[in-house]
């Protein structure tokens, strides 16, 4: 029983510290409507600019120093793709939070407590409808393809193994199959079949973002290698298989973008969700670093269409 405290303690705090302070910051937003996104700008129209979030656990707070780069350089894409954390940002993303705001929101949160614990099941110990609730309030209810930019969340189909591109539907419910680890969360059903963590077979989902027509892809790849060689507690080693399986799979998806942006992000754990502003800022360095050459990248794209 004391072994069984431990582990839920340990993940709880793993999953409540990242993903509610994710969450809770979109609440917040919902919540003061004068900190509402500002309308986009798009002075480098002419080319349809995908921004696609890799997954990466705690280093998923990278991506919201990127965005906060590419606005500052007026780049807002027409399509936001995303997998497991890259899901979760790129959903409020979506729906009109700007980067700054999901900073300010989340390093301001408290550890609060949205991960609901399955009793008794041998599937999984999170069953996941808390954090689909919560990341519905969050974006006001919107389903996918009311977003005010296009929107595409991937999971994986736990039968077939294949790739699962959602494009409609409960956003909440996407969200929460994309993050859905095997082995931590239940996967969630949706109409007949059942939902995995979309980095099992898209990291990095450049493809799905070519599919949706993108002339650009801006990728932004927070996988690294494995930090720690002895993890010690179970949602630790879960997510440092992860990391070994997926990472070969991350760079050969991410390559094939226009753009790969690469937080140096390598010497923080991927569970260490306590380390959130150093994510942030990091990711804030790399996309700076690259933002001329998204700039640059589009403006060539616009004189080929042209």
């Amino acid at each position: 029983m004391s072994e069984l405290l431990t582990r839920r303690d340990l993940l709880s705090r793993s999953l409540a510290l990242g993903v509610a302070s994710l969450g809770a910051s979109a609440f917040a937003q919902t919540q003061n409507p004068k900190r509402a996104a500002p309308p986009p700008k798009k002075p480098l129209d002419g080319a349809k600019v995908a921004l696609v979030l890799g997954s990466g656990s705690a280093r998923g707070f990278a991506h919201i120093g990127v965005i906060q780069a590419l606005e500052a350089a007026n780049v807002r894409p027409d399509i936001v793709v995303g997998t497991s954390a890259g899901a979760l940002v790129g959903a409020l993303y979506a729906s009109g939070m700007s980067g700054a705001q999901m900073e300010e929101l989340a390093l301001k949160v408290k550890d609060i407590e949205i991960v609901d614990f399955a009793t008794g099941s041998k599937r999984g110990m999170v069953m996941g409808e808390t954090l689909q609730r919560y990341v519905n309030l969050a974006i006001k209810n919107r389903q996918i393809e009311d977003m005010p930019v296009q929107l595409a969340l991937v999971a994986t189909h736990l039968r077939t193994g294949e790739i699962a591109v959602m494009k409609r539907g409960d956003t909440g419910l996407a969200v929460r199959a994309s993050c859905s680890v095997p082995g931590v969360f239940i996967p969630p059903r949706i109409g007949d079949a059942d939902y995995v963590d979309g980095a099992l077979v898209s990291p990095v989902p450049v493809r799905v973002a070519r599919d949706l027509g993108a002339d650009v892809v801006i990728a932004v790849d927070v996988s690294s290698a494995p930090l720690n060689a002895s993890p010690a507690g179970i949602y630790e080693q879960v997510m440092h298989s992860f990391e070994i399986m997926g990472r070969s799979l991350a760079r050969l998806e991410s390559d094939q973008a226009d753009v790969v942006i690469r937080p140096d992000v390598g010497r923080i754990p991927s569970t260490d969700f306590n380390a959130r502003a150093a994510f942030i800022a990091l990711g804030n360095s790399a996309g700076t670093r690259f933002a001329p050459v998204v700039v640059e990248k589009i403006r060539n794209a616009k004189v080929k269409r042209s």
